[in-house]
Parts: structure tokens; sequence; C-alpha cells
């Protein structure tokens, strides 16, 4: 595992939600940056709308779906004839191990603080950055990034 990666990952997705972007968008731009480079990033605009469980609702967290398009993107197909189940078990394996580390992938549940409060931003803050630290190690041990140390 290049735990120096997975550190940068943790850190990107933390640095662009403290400028501003939401969990989704954080983990877009993050793993933009890091392992999908050739991503259009004009592209983060998709990822808004699921901010705050999907657009303030507190339905899946943002983070999970931010790392769910990160994965599908990795691996996911572009033609009906191609297989799916791929990207399905990478994603529904990243899903669990999510609602593992948090007990839950529902927002209001992971962050029960009124959205935009200084509380509700510095728990999202936490989340975010370890759902970009645990991308990384997901998707290395995964094999989907080159494990370079």
């Amino acid at each position: 595992m290049n735990e120096q990666l997975v550190l940068e990952a943790r850190n990107k997705s933390g640095d662009y939600f403290r400028q501003g972007y939401n969990c989704a968008e954080s983990i877009f731009l993050a793993f933009r940056d890091l392992v999908i480079p050739d991503v259009d990033p004009a592209l983060v605009r998709m990822m808004t709308g699921f901010g705050g469980g999907l657009g303030h609702s507190g339905c899946m967290c943002g983070a999970l779906t931010g790392a769910a398009v990160v994965l599908g993107a990795l691996r996911g197909r572009v033609s009906a004839d191609e297989d799916r189940e791929v990207a399905y078990g990478l994603t529904s394996g990243f899903h669990d191990r999510f609602e593992a580390q948090f007990g839950s992938t529902c927002c209001r549940a992971i962050n029960p603080y009124t959205f935009d409060t200084p509380e509700h931003l510095k728990n999202c803050l936490k989340v975010t950055g370890n759902t970009g630290k645990m991308l990384m190690e997901y998707i290395q041990s995964q094999g989907l990034v080159p494990d370079q140390e």
C-alpha cells in the first residue's frame, strides 16, 4: 500500500472541502487530480447536486456518491454490451466499507448537525477526508492504481 498516496487523497479531499466545494465535489476533484487525470475537471458540476445527501435531503452521503463516481470512472462501462458487474461489485464493496466505518450511508445519520453550521461543516470535513483516505486504500487494494512506494 502506498501510504503517501493514501495521505495525499485524504488531504486533497479535505483541502477541496475547505475551499468551498461540497463533499461529493471534493472527492471527485481529489481523485481527478490523483488517479483519473484524463477526466474533464468541468465535470465537477455533475457532482454538485449530490452534496448534503442529494441536495440537502440528508439521504445518501455525497462523499459516498462521489466515491461511486470515481469507481465508475475507473471501471465503469461505456457500452450496454459491456459487463456492469465489475463496477457493481467494486461499488458495493466500497459501500460496505463506508457503512462499517461510519455506521450508516445516510448523510443525516452520519452528520446530525444543521446544514452549514460550523459543527456540520467540521464533521463533514472529517467524513470527506476519511472517505478520500478509505477510497484510496480501497482502489489500491483492488489493483486499480499502481502501488508505487
